[in-house]
């Protein structure tokens, strides 16, 4: 998730900087045309101001529609407290093909993240149906329909300092048969427990990829090995106190074992003088 949504952000800051370059060649050549010279020269500095005037309101609408893009998916179809899967996969792919549309304007550009949305839709938008699966959950709990619970998740989405947020809240706290307080505590701990991110699968790769780069050829006897070195070498420090010096399959059977090279045959270790 934050792989994706930083992809659109600098193709965004990007096409912005280039847009900011084609107004510099404008006033630029806006410049030139403005000093007097021959009539040859005026001309030539005329049509080439006329150019670069039509570049500049190209550059400046494609910034723009692509940072429209990049806050429409990062703030509404990718944020947690959203509109349900189908809403999301139907404005998900309406971004898509808005992309694909402006592709021939910067294909070197903006064809990369249109193909790694399109490829990665489904994974992107995975956690959103898991959400509606709680929410749905809450509503038949709570008996009431699912959409004033999904008004609850929407408000979720406003800052708690602002005006809007409490004029929702006693909106919502105001329409009678349900209790609201229990939904909204029941909405709060759905967000918190809905992962959204792939940062535990991609803390795992950042690990192996320094024990990858020690070898060309990577086989099933060293990932067996690599394994076997990860769940039984000890912590050096953590923040949790309880894990430190500790390896993980201590942590897990609650049992002690030797020192990993040990326990591969190679003997008893010798204490350091």
């Amino acid at each position: 998730m934050f792989h994706i949504q930083r992809q659109c952000e600098t193709l965004a800051n990007t096409l912005k900087r280039l847009a900011v370059g084609a107004r510099s060649q404008r006033l630029k050549h806006q410049a030139r045309v403005s000093r007097p010279g021959s009539r040859g020269c005026a001309r030539r500095d005329g049509q080439r101001l006329r150019r670069a005037r039509e570049a500049e309101a190209r550059a400046q609408a494609l910034a723009r529609d692509i940072r429209t893009l990049a806050q429409w998916l990062g703030h509404d179809i990718l944020a947690l407290a959203g509109p349900p899967l189908a809403t999301r996969e139907m404005l998900f792919d309406f971004v898509v093909e808005q992309l694909r549309e402006r592709e021939r304007l910067d294909l070197r550009r903006i064809r990369p993240l249109r193909v790694a949305l399109q490829n990665q839709r489904d994974d992107l938008l995975a956690f959103a149906g898991v959400l509606d699966g709680k929410l749905a959950a809450i509503a038949q709990a709570a008996g009431v329909p699912e959409q004033a619970v999904r008004a609850a998740c929407l408000l979720h989405r406003k800052p708690r300092t602002s005006p809007a947020y409490w004029q929702e809240w006693g909106r919502l706290r105001a329409v009678p048969g349900h209790a609201f307080h229990a939904i909204l505590a029941a909405v709060s701990d759905a967000l918190a427990h809905t992962p959204r991110s792939s940062s535990l699968v991609e803390n795992l790769n950042s690990r192996l990829r320094n024990y990858f780069t020690l070898r060309r050829h990577l086989g099933a006897p060293y990932l067996e090995l690599l394994r076997f070195f990860l769940n039984h070498r000890r912590f050096v420090r953590s923040r949790r106190a309880e894990r430190q010096g500790k390896s993980p399959r201590e942590l897990m059977t609650g049992q002690p074992h030797p020192h990993w090279l040990t326990l591969l045959g190679l003997g008893e270790l010798q204490p350091q003088g």
